[in-house]
């Protein structure tokens, strides 16, 4: 059976200044904040209590779609025909592509559709393309959002319509998500968020009708480029807000907020403080290794443990805060073990905060031993010699 190990790492200190996490008040009744670049939770206000999400919902429809582009089973420039029927019931309602009864958008103008114009037609129509029925579609949104961590979300439909308890998510679960849209879809997201406006449909009169993103962060925080709001009666004023400054990407969430305006100064307050107030400490460079653990029934008998990108701790600005380090991975790890995956886990704490986790990957691969080498680590182990 595998046991969790734990190895402390040393790390040198000129002198320790314990600092306290910053503070930091909001009217927003639910709020949560991650920094991507060390795994920390720089902030959480009733994050776990389930909520209607209205159109951050939306977020979901995305990663489904991306997931379906990444393995092939759509494509970007796959015509949808618009069904007379899909138009009747969505013409009006909230928030809209301004799609028309046999118009043939492509799943990437749908995607536009979607991400920077909220369109409720749009994320109807990509559901009925890739699930058959919106219903469906729903049902892969709850799975796909259980596979990723989403713990305490689940999707009744694809636009975050109320739906009378059905669609129901949490601060925490939103921020996990807005993390794995960048994180999972690097260059689709790149290409799809952060876009100031979006061009579909015409006017009586016969003109292109532009719309803006209502992303309250665009313009106003640096590397701002995405996520999504939500509003309904229900819900109130939500914004999940994702930004990237010297390498620090932060994800934001607000929820339950009581007017438009107060999600504009709050989204941005909120995201100023997050970069303002925290800083990054290095800790290793990519590639560096960080530890060694056992490996069973492998040609090698242990694995180098490296960085697999820069890795930092974040901070309260100004903190010579004194750090623990510790690798975690359950073991002995047994093989074959490909080069860079991920295998164990580098947990950093401080007074104050709450731990920071990141991914640590095998520096080479481990292929599995041959008989031979199998029966002897067998008999050793049965005489105690291992």
């Amino acid at each position: 059976m595998n046991k969790i190990y734990w190895a402390v790492l040393p790390l040198a200190l000129t002198h320790s200044t314990l600092l306290a996490a910053p503070k930091y008040e909001t009217e927003a009744p639910i709020a949560y904040m991650t920094d991507l670049s060390s795994g920390a939770v720089l902030f959480e206000k009733d994050a776990d209590r389930q909520i209607p999400p209205a159109s951050m919902a939306k977020m979901m429809t995305v990663y489904v779609a991306f997931d379906q582009l990444k393995n092939g089973k759509i494509a970007l420039d796959q015509e949808i025909t618009i069904q007379r029927a899909t138009w009747q019931k969505w013409q009006g309602q909230g928030s809209t592509m301004f799609l028309a009864a046999n118009d043939k958008p492509t799943i990437k103008d749908l995607l536009h559709g979607v991400i920077t114009l909220s369109g409720n037609d749009a994320s109807v129509v990509l559901a009925e393309a890739i699930g058959g029925t919106e219903e469906n579609f729903a049902e892969m949104m709850t799975k796909t959002a259980a596979k990723i961590g989403m713990k305490n979300s689940r999707f009744g439909n694809s636009t975050g319509w109320p739906d009378e308890g059905k669609t129901l998510v949490t601060a925490r679960d939103l921020g996990i998500l807005g993390a794995r849209l960048s994180n999972d879809f690097p260059e689709l997201y790149t290409d799809f968020f952060g876009l100031t406006e979006f061009t579909w449909g015409k006017t009586n009169s016969g003109d292109p009708i532009t719309q803006p993103n209502r992303n309250p962060l665009l313009g106003k925080i640096a590397g701002a480029d995405g996520l999504k709001t939500g509003h309904t009666e229900e819900a109130g004023y939500g914004f999940t807000g994702s930004a990237q400054q010297k390498g620090r990407r932060i994800v934001s969430v607000l929820a339950g907020l009581n007017s438009y305006g107060g999600r504009v100064s709050e989204s941005v307050k909120f995201m100023n403080w997050g970069f303002n107030a925290w800083e990054p400490k290095a800790l290793f460079e990519k590639g560096a290794k960080v530890q060694s653990a056992d490996v069973q029934l492998g040609d090698a008998s242990s694995v180098n443990l490296i960085a697999p990108k820069d890795l930092f701790a974040t901070l309260p600005k100004g903190s010579d805060a004194s750090l623990t380090m510790k690798v975690r991975y359950n073991g002995p790890i047994k093989a074959p073990i490909a080069a860079g995956q991920e295998i164990a886990t580098l947990v950093v704490s401080f007074d104050g905060a709450s731990p920071q986790s990141m991914p640590l990957v095998a520096e080479e691969a481990v292929e599995e031993a041959g008989f031979f080498d199998r029966v002897w680590a067998g008999l050793k182990s049965l005489l105690g010699l291992a």
